[in-house]
């Protein structure tokens, strides 16, 4: 994750090419209920989601400097309406969403989120992804997302300045033992 961008503009259509790309991600039932909304204005955005007292103490000054973000959504209600055609029927996941013990648009758009990270790496971008949290109802509504839309996140997409690493990356990684089971009768 970059976390530190070069104010520069992206070539034309790069964001268009990146975003076809990651729209292709698995979704189930071939549901595609994820959607971007591209903030070519990330100053809107951060209007919306950083006061200026927080943006005065903000740990990462640089990540503002991007030139684009693209927040990322999902649309449960498209799940429900898919699983209850009749092909999907017979699962009862149209009954609702408390009917998924895993509920895929989040799984989907998880993938989706990858994929425009790895895109971005491929075409020398940096990028970083994170959370609406409690600004998620003041970003649907500052850049008009349309209902029934919930946002996963936002990515930052940009060329990346000289960086620093944040200090979650300092956490070791587990261990491949550690997260690895071999599955085998009892």
């Amino acid at each position: 994750m970059c976390r530190n961008f070069l104010p520069d503009p992206l070539p034309d259509g790069l964001v268009t090419e990146l975003l076809d790309q990651a729209r292709r991600s698995p979704s189930a039932g071939n549901t595609q209920a994820v959607e971007f909304c591209v903030v070519a204005d990330p100053e809107h955005y951060w209007q919306l989601t950083l006061s200026p007292e927080r943006r005065a103490e903000f740990g990462w000054p640089g990540l503002l400097a991007a030139p684009v973000l693209v927040v990322v959504l999902t649309e449960p209600g498209r799940y429900i309406h898919r699983y209850s055609e009749a092909d999907k029927s017979h699962t009862a996941l149209g009954e609702g969403p408390e009917a998924w013990p895993v509920p895929y648009w989040w799984v989907d758009v998880g993938m989706a989120v990858h994929s425009l990270l790895l895109g971005a790496s491929a075409a020398d971008l940096g990028s970083c992804f994170f959370g609406a949290f409690e600004h998620e109802e003041a970003v649907v509504e500052g850049l008009g997302i349309p209902e029934g839309r919930r946002i996963v996140g936002t990515v930052a997409l940009g060329y990346p300045a000289q960086d620093r690493p944040s200090t979650s990356s300092t956490r070791p990684r587990r261990s491949l033992d550690e997260v690895i089971y071999y599955g085998s009768p009892p």
